[in-house]
């Protein structure tokens, strides 16, 4: 799988802003999905946003709105960010990827929540 290294994340107050960040430590191919995932204290885990190698996004109810993702190509980059936040976003962020083709990227959360490998790391959001 793709090794992926989250950071960005932190206590913001009620309405404040956030960008987390999402690289690889490795090598990613030319085409690929990479998404933002959280899963707060007791809650199961679940999709915020996606973004295909090809620019296409996604975005999930949990934050449609008040968040954008973008990707920086040559980095191979991804950055959420995160606007007017609630305390009810406070949860561990993480950011996942595989390779594969980018039609693909249509149902990639729906696709990666289903599966237990990929969760590592994740970056601690706060927000009260």
């Amino acid at each position: 799988h793709v090794q992926l290294v989250e950071s960005g994340g932190g206590s913001v107050q009620a309405g404040g802003s956030l960008r987390l960040s999402c690289a690889p430590s490795g090598s990613i191919a030319d085409a690929y999905c990479v998404g933002w995932f959280r899963q707060a204290p007791g809650a199961e885990r679940e999709g915020v946003a996606s973004i295909g190698s090809d620019g296409r996004t996604r975005y999930a109810n949990s934050m449609k709105g008040r968040s954008a993702i973008s990707l920086d190509r040559p980095k191979r980059t991804n950055h959420l960010q995160m606007n007017n936040l609630k305390p009810e976003d406070t949860a561990l962020y993480y950011c996942a990827a595989e390779e594969m083709a980018t039609y693909q990227c249509e149902t990639f959360m729906e696709w990666i929540l289903g599966r237990d490998e990929y969760w590592k790391r994740g970056t601690q959001v706060t927000v009260s």
